[in-house]
């Protein structure tokens, strides 16, 4: 079994529940084991002028490869409308394979580490909340990358999905 961490995010349709509804469909997934779950962030966009974005982050194992689970996360896009028209634009859902076990892998389709991981406050609030120590062999310890992000404070939290 391999571990991988997802960034999730919307803008458009209702994101809380695009986000909602796709955190359902990964967990619901039978080679997909949902470890952890962020909070909801509301978080300002990048690019074009846009509405704010709903973000979140997950923590899966999975027996599936790199390549197949990239293949699943955009099945579920494609399940929520994603177009991809506008680089960087609004969107339905977004979902971003940001590691996988330890491995780096650069091909076309796919690059872990995510190649903009450490320079994204929106990817790296959510993903440090559900594991504040982790480090990649190309960033160190992300919480590093983190403190040098002045739109860190952009970042919202709007809604925890815990069940406590």
């Amino acid at each position: 079994m391999s571990i991988a961490y997802l960034s999730l995010g919307s803008n458009l349709n209702n994101p809380i529940n695009q986000v909602i509804s796709a955190i359902s469909e990964i967990s619901s997934q039978p080679d997909i084991n949902l470890l952890a779950q962020s909070s909801l962030y509301e978080t300002p966009p990048i690019g074009p002028k846009q509405p704010n974005f709903i973000n979140a982050a997950l923590k899966i194992e999975t027996n599936l490869s790199a390549d197949e689970l990239l293949q699943a996360m955009q099945k579920i896009e494609q399940d929520h409308q994603r177009q991809r028209t506008i680089h960087w634009g609004p969107r339905t859902l977004d979902i971003d394979l940001l590691l996988f076990d330890n491995l780096s892998i650069d091909k076309n389709n796919l690059t872990i580490p995510h190649p903009f991981l450490a320079e994204r406050a929106f990817v790296l609030v959510p993903l440090l909340e559900i594991e504040a120590d982790l480090t990649t062999p190309q960033h160190g310890k992300l919480q590093n990358c983190l403190i040098q992000l002045e739109d860190r404070f952009d970042i919202k939290a709007i809604s925890t999905l815990k069940n406590d």
